[in-house]
Order: C-alpha cells, then structure tokens, then sequence
C-alpha cells in the first residue's frame, strides 16, 4: 500500500476532513506541527498509521525534520495544506525527490517576491512597496497614494493588516502590525521555516473595487478567489468562490460557492489567474488566487497561494461539484491518473450552493457588537430562520466551545478575534448570501449575554 506523509500546521481545511480523504487513497503517517484540535484527536489515532509530534528542537531544521520522516516511513508522497508548511515541504520534496510545489514554491509565500514576479511580467496588481522598517514606510507612503494597506509578506487570513489613510498614522500602523505578528506566533499562525519572516511587510495602494457591475445581486464582495491546481507545471482552475464584502480593513466574513458570474466574467477572470498562477513557475500543488473586481472590467490579482483555499473552500467544492481535490491531489503526487476539470467549473454546472461564515462580533456594517455575547450554536441554529431548503451546521473543529465569550474583533488580529465558523447549504448562492446577511443581522441578538466572569 502506498504512504503518504501528511505534515499538519494551523490553517488550510478541517484537519478531520483533509485526513479523511488522504486516508482513503493511502497509508497516513501524521507529522504534527501543531497541537491536534480536540476533536480530531481520536479520528487522527484511527485513520493514521503513525502520528509523531516532534520536540522543539527537531523543528528547528523543518526541511531536515520533514526529509528524515519521510524516509522512515518510506512515504511515497508528502502533503501539507496549511499555508506555514509549504516552502518546507515543497523543499523537503524537491530533496526527496518526490513530487511537490517545486523549488519557486517561496514566490507564492512571500508576498514582496509574488509581487515583484508579477511587477516583471507585467501583471495587473495594485502598487505596492516592500517595507522593513518604520522609514520604509514612511518612505513608501511618500511615493504611493492613499488609502494604503499594510501587510505582513508572510501572513495569512487578513493578519496583521493595517490601513493607513495619511502619512500621520504611519508609525501607529507599523507598531501594530508588528505587535499582532508577534501575537500571532504565539498561537502558531506564523511561517514555520523562514527565520524572522514575522519581520517583514509590504505595503500597497488600495484599488477601488466594486461588485455592483459584476454581479446582479447585493451582498456580494469585490473581489473573488480562483480555486484550482498546477498538474506538472500546467494549471487546472477548478471554480471561484465569491466573497461577502469584508470587514475592516481586510477581514474575511464569508466564502460562498459557487460564485455567482456571468460566464465571459468568470473566463476573464480565469485569464488572469491563469497568468498569475503560470509566472510563479509551480510544479505540482494546489492553488489559491484572490483577484479584486473593479469598475469597467477592470482586475487585480492581489495573491496567489500555492496550496488550496482553507477554512471550508475544499470540503464546499465537493459538496457543489462533487470534486474531491485533496483526494485528487493525493492520487495524482502518488502517480495514479486524475481526471481534472478541463476548465473551471460554471455556476450552471453546480448542484446547490455552499458557503462558510466566520463569525465576528460586528454586525452586517462592520460596526462593533453594542455588548459582549457568548457563543452558542445551538441557540443560533433554533432562533434564526432559514430559507427553505437551507441547512446549517457549526465547524468544531475551528469554532470555540459552546459557552465560550465571543472575543472582541480587532481590526489588526483579523481572523484571530473569530468565535466560530459556520456552513451554509443551500439551493444557490444568492440564498447563501441571502440567508448569511441574516444570520450576521441576528447573532448580536440571539446570543446569550456575556457575563462579567466570561468576558474576563
């Protein structure tokens, strides 16, 4: 039987979930880079082979970690889908000699390399500037337009962004950023492999997007993610997914798939990626491009990732069009033949809807919860109304127990400050947007009240 080693950090989709489907194609080894969520600890210990947490001293030369388990178990293939692991791994595989992301796998991490690639081969994306110090950005904002957005080259899930609306907040804006970077390591949401990455930003004009002239309903976000996979260089887009407007400045509220676009829209938009994806010069991964929509057809890739989509991107595609891609990756860097989309698939050839709401305490305009509530899914499932055919259900796996105070939103901690993450399905996308803006609407007013000991 063939092996595969799975190298597990924070981040990508639902550990159960991505074991699951790697187990059904091969023998598991688990190589765990971070704790175990609860609730997959006991599935992790019946569907792997070998699950080896290693000491922090062992993490210290991750591509050497990675090559000797691979060897010991004598794996056939190794995977990660969490956005930390992959310039390891991809190294790890290129030393093994196995098939991976390829030795250019950094450009689709470090965001000043992305970007200077794109810069290159003259790819539309917004001006940017890499920044490692608090001149730097002074420097930077004296040559860019305002609003800029800084960001963290190294981050993921909106962390560490911070607006800068004119040059007096600067200084505020670089102290912060930094702070929630360091922050974030501390909770294992940081680059496991790059020494001091946590140091470096680039920061970038904000473009002037707009969905009103892509898509015919409101509700909708304005910018999109191409999801898709690179097949021995070759890129394969599978479907986008649309967005729910963010929350300031970046934050993710809502992923939905499909997304709801006329097809020329979506073939446009898949040139792009395409573009994107094929300048980076990726081997063998999946692939994440986030593209923001403008007036008069006008695009922008704004990243690309070399794994794909995470919260609940992948297990949604499988419900919509019945492609399991961690399944179809690990059969084809096992060397078996995959069928994969000969273009990416279209509304039209979806059945039903899906989409993922994390969940923050603001409301549907970004402002701040009035009071503090307590998280509890059963409560949100009984008190508020669904459409009719609409099913939802509660991630354990990347929510908070039942019980537990909704943590205050910080603009810079991004997706850090979510209670949970919740999936809609639904008979279209435009119900899941539907249905999501009333469920934002009516947590702050179903949710139990926080007590003085919870919010302490």
């Amino acid at each position: 039987m063939s092996k595969v080693l799975f190298v597990y950090a924070k981040g990508g989709p639902p550990l159960g979930y991505a074991l699951s489907r790697v187990a059904a194609r091969s023998a598991v080894h688990l190589l765990a880079l971070s704790a175990l969520p609860p609730s997959v600890t006991a599935s992790a210990d019946r569907l792997c082979a070998s699950v080896l947490i290693p000491s922090e001293p062992e993490r210290h030369d991750l591509v050497s970690l990675i090559v000797s388990r691979a060897q010991e178990v004598g794996a056939d293939a190794v995977v990660t889908f969490s956005e930390y692991a992959v310039v390891a791994v991809a190294e790890a595989c290129e030393k093994l000699g196995l098939a991976g992301a390829g030795n250019s796998c950094a450009l689709a991490r470090d965001k000043r390399m992305m970007r200077r690639t794109w810069q290159d081969q003259g790819i539309s994306q917004p001006r940017f500037r890499p920044v490692a110090t608090e001149q730097d950005l002074h420097d930077a904002a004296a040559t860019l337009r305002f609003p800029l957005l800084l960001k963290a080259a190294w981050s993921a899930g909106s962390t560490a962004h911070r607006t800068i609306r004119c040059a007096g907040e600067v200084r505020a804006a670089w102290e912060r950023a930094r702070e929630v970077m360091a922050e974030s390591a501390q909770l294992g949401y940081a680059e496991l492999h790059v020494a001091g990455a946590g140091a470096d930003f680039i920061v970038e004009e904000i473009v002037p997007g707009t969905a009103e002239e892509w898509f015919d309903q409101e509700g909708w976000g304005d910018y999109v993610s191409v999801e898709g996979v690179v097949v021995d260089g070759d890129f394969r887009p599978v479907c986008l997914s649309g967005r729910m407007p963010t929350v300031e400045p970046f934050t993710e509220r809502a992923g939905i798939t499909p997304a709801a676009l006329p097809h020329d829209a979506q073939r446009r938009i898949v040139a792009l990626a395409r573009d994107a994806v094929d300048a980076l010069g990726l081997r063998n991964c999946g692939t994440h491009t986030e593209i923001k929509l403008g007036a008069d057809g006008r695009m922008w890739v704004i990243e690309t990732a070399a794994r794909f989509g995470g919260a609940m991107t992948v297990p949604q595609i499988e419900e919509v069009f019945g492609l399991d891609l961690i399944g179809m990756l690990t059969d084809h860097l096992l060397g078996r033949p995959v069928s994969w989309p000969a273009e990416a698939r279209t509304p039209q050839e979806a059945h039903g809807a899906a989409g993922s709401l994390v969940v923050l305490a603001v409301d549907g305009a970004g402002e701040a919860w009035p009071d503090r509530r307590i998280w509890d899914f059963p409560t949100v499932h009984d008190n508020v109304p669904l459409s009719a055919g609409s099913r939802l259900s509660v991630v354990a796996e990347n929510s908070l127990p039942d019980g537990t105070s909704v943590p205050v939103y910080d603009p810079a901690a991004g997706a850090n400050t979510m209670a949970a993450l919740c999936l809609l399905s639904a008979t279209d996308p435009e119900t899941v947007i539907r249905d999501f803006r009333s469920l934002v609407d009516a947590l702050p007013e179903v949710l139990p009240h926080g007590t003085t000991e919870a919010q302490s």
